[in-house]
């Protein structure tokens, strides 16, 4: 058995490698390799620290390894989401070099996409059904965040304010809980399921990644906006998808909505931050339940959330 790491970020260096050296030796298709290359796994290295705690590190190494073939799946499912997401979005570039459907053209790149998700889905049927209903429970919450972002319109607008209590927030967050935080939780829930623990501590564990995920999201279109590249968030394209639209009526409302994230951006800065800090403090409130049991990789699991936004914050120079 490898020795504790001394710190979290070299838990998370090892179980990277883990994970990248697992990919390598289950995938085979070229195309599916260059999909995943540059990923941060951030899902399943989230899974990593929930299985620790689970089994405190006492796993035998065949429950490791399943383990590990777990995150494959994971990856497989959220790298097909981006395939797709790229096409939706008219997306030209991710993670610095041409989208998959630029290189290839789009028919090819809904169809690798369709392929990652049916190989992740059979390593999840490999795993037992609890693992394969939860792999498509996962993908299904995914599949109607995305749908609810693309057929978003004015009329789910009654006001034109962003404020944790406006419509538009309120369309906006559940977009991200379906679409993101779904697969933060389905990854957690699994590492759970796979170290053989209750349904309760399983549930736990779940909600911390849910928490987890939806501070993520919004850490990320937060530096989006700071940058000035709102469109690679979730918030420009629901206004350019109601902008096409209201343009056909005559209307400039999204335009006038755009103006006024403008004038309020440092509101807008403020909301953001609230409601990082108030999906952290959740995810760490759950980290210490009495259920999760108490060894030596607990309390990475309370300071992962911090060092994961902080990480992404760094690009605008904030931290929580």
């Amino acid at each position: 058995m490898l020795e504790q790491p001394a710190s979290l970020d070299m838990f998370l260096q090892n179980t990277f490698e883990d994970i990248e050296n697992k990919m390598k030796e289950m995938i085979s298709d070229e195309k599916i390799l260059s999909i995943l290359k540059g990923g941060k796994r951030l899902r399943p290295l989230l899974g990593s620290i929930a299985f620790k705690v689970c089994t405190g590190g006492k796993e035998p190494s065949e429950r490791y390894q399943k383990f590990l073939e777990g995150c494959v799946g994971v990856e497989l499912a959220h790298g097909a989401s981006l395939v797709h997401d790229d096409i939706i979005d008219g997306d030209l570039n991710r993670r610095g070099e041409p989208a998959f459907y630029i290189k290839t053209g789009i028919d090819n790149a809904i169809l690798i996409g369709h392929k990652m998700l049916v190989t992740g889905f059979d390593l999840a049927v490999a795993h037992g059904e609890k693992i394969a209903k939860l792999y498509m429970e996962g993908w299904r919450g995914t599949l109607d965040g995305q749908l609810r972002e693309i057929n978003f319109n004015s009329k789910d607008l009654n006001d034109a304010k962003l404020s944790a209590d406006s419509k538009f927030f309120q369309i906006y967050s559940k977009i991200i809980d379906l679409k993101t935080a779904t697969l933060f939780s389905s990854a957690c829930k699994a590492a759970a399921i796979w170290a053989d623990v209750s349904e309760d501590l399983s549930n736990v564990l779940a909600n911390y990644g849910r928490e987890v995920g939806f501070a993520y999201q919004l850490a990320d279109d937060l530096v989006d906006l700071e940058k000035g590249e709102m469109i690679d968030s979730v918030v420009l394209p629901l206004l350019s998808r109601l902008e096409r639209r209201s343009i056909k009526n005559g209307s400039i409302k999204a335009r006038a909505l755009k103006k006024k994230l403008e004038r309020n951006s440092s509101d807008i800065k403020k909301l953001y931050l609230d409601e990082i800090k108030k999906h952290v403090i959740n995810a760490q409130r759950l980290s210490t339940e009495g259920i999760v049991p108490t060894n030596y990789y607990k309390p990475f699991l309370k300071e992962v959330p911090v060092y994961i936004i902080n990480k992404m914050l760094k690009e605008i120079n904030i931290t929580i």
